[in-house]
């Protein structure tokens, strides 16, 4: 019998491949990838085709380190992290990416980031 971890991790990485069949980003629409930590939250727009990572950002990125206060919620955080990748991508000619929520339900910090990307004005 497998421990409590091992089935959580499984079931996790079935979610992940279930959502990742699904989703290809090519160099006219890139993929934007979502990685969260307990603490931080990461996005990336992917080229699959080529498989390369256009651009990055976190909320350990310096430009979004010193916008985020001690007092913001790790929601808050997320749009900011968001409306400066969809700035970023505008300066790089992105204006339309698909979304790879990775195996996280869109809810939360996923939903915020994703939020605060079409603020900035990128569309998916």
């Amino acid at each position: 019998m497998q421990s409590k971890q091992k089935q959580k991790r499984a079931r996790s990485e079935r979610r992940r491949k279930r959502v990742r069949k699904n989703v290809l980003g090519t160099s006219e629409r890139p993929r934007l990838c979502v990685y969260k930590s307990s603490r931080q939250i990461y996005a990336q727009l992917v080229n699959d085709r080529s498989s390369r990572t256009i651009t990055g950002v976190s909320s350990l990125t310096p430009a979004v380190k010193t916008q985020i206060k001690p007092e913001d919620s790790k929601s808050v955080v997320s749009k900011k992290v968001g409306i400066y990748l969809a700035t970023k991508a505008k300066e790089l000619g992105i204006t339309s990416v698909v979304f790879d929520r990775n195996r996280y339900p869109y809810h939360g910090r996923v939903k915020s980031l994703a939020e605060g990307a079409r603020e900035g004005g990128m569309g998916f």
